[in-house]
């Protein structure tokens, strides 16, 4: 299936100058929101209570949210644990109150009902101190992420070919972190793991990309800017139909996944959208400004078997 031909001559490379403008417009937009409004981080990092609570009967998690909001508790996140009578409740401070059986109760209070009467499996604090080291926990794992993509491109490509995946996967990255940081919208460990999924499905597309800028650039006698506006073009349908698939699977988490996966999905959709744009338009642009040649156009020597394999 092709949503477009196979030989179709989009002229992307003539556009690197305003592609590559416009990432890097959207990148300092993203750095400069992240550096001055910051982000509403959630329990996960700020500490707070968590309260797990037994009903009678199963518990609507959504009014249950609703009359949270309503007491003052902002930000209370709700969720199913293992029954449908069994929530999980994480709540940020509230006035400084520390005290999680306290807390545990007065949320009892308030979301039972005559008829479904409930009681406290357990309430605890998590400290400060724990969403420090989660923070710095999640840091690390995005740069070994960072270090494991930049040392298999690297093995995998010429160095240039490298850079420039590395570049476009981190500008897909901090403009969907940025996006929470603009918005406001809560971040927790869910929006993180969205994020490293972002990186992994960005560096995939670009791959393929690169991948067939190696193969036509062996068959293909004609410049590296027509190389490379062959190999987007000839894979612009892959990439288009394969986001489009995965972004469907994403709005589904989105509206049915619940409130709790909502951040989540929220970072991938914009990490999908974003990704399959900068490997139309940024990743190649890139490589023409590193300054690609033909030798870094050539398959290295133990790939040539296996190219001369491919139909």
């Amino acid at each position: 299936m092709n949503l477009f031909p196979y030989d179709s001559r989009f002229d992307f490379m003539r556009l690197r100058a305003y592609s590559l403008g416009v990432a890097l417009m959207l990148l300092v937009i993203a750095v400069v929101a992240m550096g001055t409004r910051g982000f509403n981080f959630a329990l996960d990092f700020t500490g707070g209570t968590v309260a797990e609570l037994r009903f009678e009967q199963p518990v609507d998690v959504d009014a249950a949210r609703s009359k949270l909001d309503e007491a003052g508790y902002d930000s209370a996140q709700v969720q199913t644990f293992g029954a449908a009578n069994v929530i999980l409740i994480r709540l940020q401070p509230v006035d400084g109150q520390q005290n999680a059986a306290q807390t545990g109760g007065a949320v009892l209070e308030l979301l039972s009902e005559p008829g479904n009467p409930g009681v406290v499996i357990r309430s605890d604090f998590v400290g400060p101190q724990i969403g420090k080291e989660l923070a710095e926990n999640g840091v690390y794992a995005l740069l070994l992420v960072v270090v494991g993509f930049l040392v298999y491109i690297s093995l995998r490509f010429e160095w240039k070919f490298a850079v420039a995946a590395i570049i476009a996967t981190l500008h897909d990255v901090v403009i969907a972190i940025g996006w929470f940081a603009l918005s406001g919208h809560e971040f927790d460990l869910n929006v993180l793991a969205g994020i490293l999924s972002v990186m992994g499905y960005s560096i995939n597309d670009t791959i393929v990309v690169f991948d067939r800028v190696r193969e036509n650039f062996r068959t293909l006698r004609v410049g590296p800017a027509e190389v490379l506006n062959r190999s987007v073009n000839q894979t612009l349908s892959r990439t288009i139909i394969t986001s489009f698939v995965a972004l469907l699977t994403v709005l589904a988490l989105y509206f049915f996944g619940g409130e709790s996966l909502r951040g989540m999905a929220e970072s991938q959709i914009i990490g999908i959208v974003i990704g399959t744009l900068s490997s139309i338009f940024v990743a190649c642009p890139l490589l023409m400004w590193l300054g690609v040649t033909k030798q870094d156009l050539m398959p290295k020597a133990r790939d040539e078997a296996e190219l001369a394999r491919r139909p």
